[in-house]
């Protein structure tokens, strides 16, 4: 289990995560997202030790990743792909991490046939694609066996069957009582893996709460209804108690009244209708309306100079 309370870290003038809370539990896959800048990173450094706070705690099974003699037996993380030494082989460099962490060599042969790098135990990591190396940072991560771990964004590189696999990984890793923590950007991963989510914007907690219980916090619920007499049905709708509001031409987005029974108002007043869907919760529109005023840079509307 991790556990952060009131989690603080200072750069000089900047503040890049401010009094965060938050706890990661065995047996579930919790996706952390946030915009680009939010203090995803910087947080997962913390919780391993890399980074000091400057203010709050955070710890692994209890105690602060320091504390733990052997690290990889209590916590496995996949941070950065590229922060291996490209001389050495796939073999060699898991070698070196077993023998600091007192654990025996065949462990390392272990992992490299879980993530499918076996056939290239003996290359340099220095040849091998962007998916191999994320790959290998997985292996890694799974070489002390340990109860907790965490990937920041493990996906990248990754080719279709490499996405599907580390799904079911991280299933399965959840499925033995682990402790999965998943940085991403990928909503529509995370809407396919995560359980838990840990939504944070400007270094801020927004939100810690089940996937299913973010995404309905979204607006963009309700009921699609497309029809020739937008105007006379939306009056009708507005007078029986529902929200509508106009989207595209003839489109009216719906809330507060369920597709059958707005069905039924339109044919008992003889309106036409060409479609008429129920809109479900999506984790993307929800993350995008809640984290619209923690997005660092956003990107502007204007019309471009020549």
């Amino acid at each position: 289990m991790i556990e952060a309370n009131e989690l603080t870290k200072r750069y000089g003038r900047t503040t890049a995560v401010r009094n965060l809370s938050f706890t990661v539990r065995p047996g579930r896959i919790t996706g952390f997202l946030g915009p680009n800048g939010a203090g995803k990173s910087t947080t997962l450094r913390m919780v391993l030790g890399l980074h000091e706070p400057t203010g709050g705690t955070v710890t692994v099974g209890g105690r602060t990743f320091r504390e733990h003699p052997r690290g990889l037996r209590h916590a496995g993380a996949l941070l950065d792909a590229g922060d291996v030494h490209g001389g050495r082989s796939a073999s060699a460099h898991l070698a070196v991490l077993a023998r600091s962490n007192g654990m025996a060599r065949r462990r390392v042969d272990e992992v490299l046939e879980e993530v499918g790098l076996a056939g290239a135990a003996r290359r340099r990591v220095g040849g091998f694609s962007l998916g191999m190396r994320q790959r290998l940072g997985m292996a890694a991560a799974l070489l002390g066996d340990p109860p907790v771990l965490l990937f920041d964004e493990p996906l990248n590189g990754l080719d279709p069957e490499g996405v599907k696999w580390v799904r079911g990984l991280f299933r399965k890793l959840a499925a033995e009582g682990r402790a999965v923590f998943v940085s991403s950007h990928l909503m529509s991963e995370m809407e396919h893996t995560a359980d838990e989510l840990i939504v944070i914007g400007r270094g801020e907690l927004i939100a810690a709460e089940s996937l299913r219980e973010f995404a309905a916090r979204g607006t963009r619920t309700g009921v699609a209804v497309r029809t020739p007499d937008p105007g006379g049905l939306s009056a009708l709708l507005t007078a029986a108690g529902a929200a509508v509001h106009p989207e595209d031409g003839d489109l009216l987005a719906v809330t507060g009244m369920t597709a059958e029974r707005i069905g039924g108002i339109a044919c008992r007043n003889r309106i036409p209708l060409s479609q008429l869907a129920t809109r479900t919760a999506s984790l993307e529109d929800a993350f995008m309306e809640l984290t619209a005023g923690s997005v660092e840079y956003p990107a502007g509307e204007g019309r471009c100079r020549r």
